[in-house]
């Protein structure tokens, strides 16, 4: 289960040439299968290249924000392009000029201006967006800087906010480590949530997972000091990983007085996924780390 749509959203990539490697070169000429193959290979990376980089809407979000084609390393997503409804689209193409922004990497964000002076914390992951609206509207006096890639959890949380009259979310589009490293200022985050994060369960994937060492070593300057990161994930191998790598940080300290994993804070919301998972009989974890 995961709250990020694979995104977000979320396709799983195959393998770990297929989101991080250049497209297969040109086919010789002939007839065996193999060629034959190599060229289908070759077409479908191809279509799948030129949707990505097709424009969405007009003065929405862009399609390769950041130009990730520039930039090689592994990533902890997966584009997918899914139907946008009427609706979401309709969300769209109203609120995000005034709601949504492009992580270009281009600037760095005036955060006390977006959020009109309230503190502001980060959630990467959304899905469709339906914790996050209801944590906006629970608590308005606390800005979300909400990241995902998923067009339509895009629209439906603009959607969401919009029609519960929440002000104090804002949707960004794009890759959040390039957001962390480039665009947010030292301790200006008052708080950092993933929630249900891709667990990338395969061994050979798990490099993709976002809760490493290196992805704390940016999150720890731009969170002020006491702020938390929250996450949370049903996935127990992964818990396991977030539980480690959290507690070897020297930037983090945990909030469990025992030095595991915490209850479920009341303003995180039990989604309809998470109740999907516990039904199946998952377990899920949450774990409170305060930047130190």
């Amino acid at each position: 289960m995961s709250e990020q749509p694979l995104n977000p959203s979320t396709a799983a990539a195959p393998d770990d040439a297929s989101a991080d490697t250049a497209p297969p070169g040109p086919t010789p000429t002939g007839s065996t299968a193999a060629d034959e193959a190599a060229a289908l290979r070759a077409a479908s990376f191809e279509r799948a290249r030129r949707l990505r980089m097709e424009p969405r809407f007009p003065g929405g979000p862009a399609a390769d924000p950041a130009g990730s084609h520039h930039e090689r390393r592994i990533r902890s997503f997966q584009p997918r392009r899914s139907r946008v409804t009427t609706g979401q689209q309709d969300a769209l193409e109203r609120l995000w000029p005034k709601w949504g922004l492009d992580i270009d990497g281009q600037r760095v964000l005036d955060l006390a201006e977006l959020f009109d002076g309230l503190p502001v914390v980060l959630e990467i992951g959304f899905g469709m967006g339906e914790a996050t609206a209801q944590m906006a509207a629970d608590d308005p006096g606390t800005g979300i800087l909400a990241v995902d890639v998923h067009t339509p959890g895009q629209g439906n949380l603009l959607g969401l906010a919009d029609k519960a009259d929440s002000t104090n979310v804002r949707v960004a589009n794009g890759d959040a480590v390039i957001l962390l490293r480039e665009m947010l200022a030292p301790e200006s985050l008052d708080g950092l949530r993933v929630y249900f994060p891709d667990p990338w369960p395969k061994a050979r994937h798990h490099k993709r997972r976002l809760i490493q060492p290196e992805f704390l070593d940016l999150v720890a300057p731009v969170l002020r000091p006491g702020a938390v990161v929250h996450c949370a994930t049903d996935w127990e191998p992964y818990a396991e990983q977030m539980l480690e790598v959290l507690t070897a940080h020297p930037r983090f300290e945990n909030t469990a007085a025992d030095g595991g994993y915490a209850p479920r804070p009341a303003f995180r919301p039990l989604t309809r996924f998470e109740g999907q998972g516990l039904d199946k009989g998952h377990v899920v974890h949450d774990l409170l780390f305060a930047r130190v």
